[in-house]
C-alpha cells in the first residue's frame, strides 16, 4: 500500500516534465495544421537538386540525432545520480526533480528539431509526405524518451543515498 502511495506521488512530480511533453507534442501537430492551412503561401521551392541534397542531409542528421539523444540523456541520469549536493538544497527529491526536468527538456528539444526539419523542407518545396516523415519520428522520439517513473525514482534514491553517507 505504501509502495502505490510512493509510485503516485512521483507521478505527480512528473507533471511539469509531462506538460513539456504534451507543449512538444501540440507544436509537432500546429506544424501539420500550418503547412495544411497556408502552406503555399509559405512555400519557397528550391530547385529539386538542391532539396534533395537538404533532404538527404537532414534525413543523415535526423538519424544521427536519435543515439545522440540516447547517449546524452543516458549521461545526464548518470550525471543526475552521481553529483554531489550543495548542502543548502532542499532535500533529495527537490534536487531530483530540477534535474531530471533539465533531462527531459533537452531530450525533447534535441527529438522536436527532427520535426522542425519537416517543417523546414516543406517550406522549402517539399510535399507533406516529408513533413509527415519527419514530424513522425520526431513523435516517435517524444514517446521513447518520454517522462519515465523509474528513472525518476533511482535519481531519488542515489541523492537520498548521498546524503545518509
Amino acid at each position: 500500500m505504501g509502495n502505490q502511495v510512493e509510485r503516485e506521488h512521483l507521478k505527480s512530480d512528473l507533471i511539469l516534465p509531462w506538460v513539456i511533453v504534451g507543449m512538444m507534442l501540440a507544436m509537432l501537430a500546429a506544424y501539420i495544421i500550418i503547412c495544411h492551412t497556408v502552406g503555399e503561401q509559405l512555400q519557397q521551392p528550391l530547385p529539386e537538386a538542391q532539396r534533395v541534397l537538404v533532404r538527404t542531409i537532414l534525413y543523415v542528421i535526423a538519424i544521427v540525432t536519435f543515439p545522440l539523444t540516447n547517449l546524452i540523456r543516458h549521461i545526464q541520469l548518470r550525471l543526475n545520480q552521481t553529483m554531489p549536493c550543495s548542502p543548502a538544497t532542499q532535500g533529495a527529491v527537490a534536487t531530483a526533480k530540477s534535474r531530471y526536468l533539465v533531462t527531459v527538456i533537452v531530450s525533447m528539444s534535441l527529438v522536436e528539431v527532427v520535426g522542425i526539419f519537416g517543417l523546414v523542407m516543406f517550406m522549402l518545396g517539399d510535399g507533406f509526405n516529408t513533413l509527415y516523415i519527419f514530424t513522425g519520428l520526431s513523435a516517435l522520439g517524444l514517446f521513447l524518451y518520454q517522462p519515465k517513473v523509474s528513472e525518476y525514482s533511482e535519481i531519488i534514491d542515489a541523492i537520498s543515498a548521498q546524503s545518509h553517507e
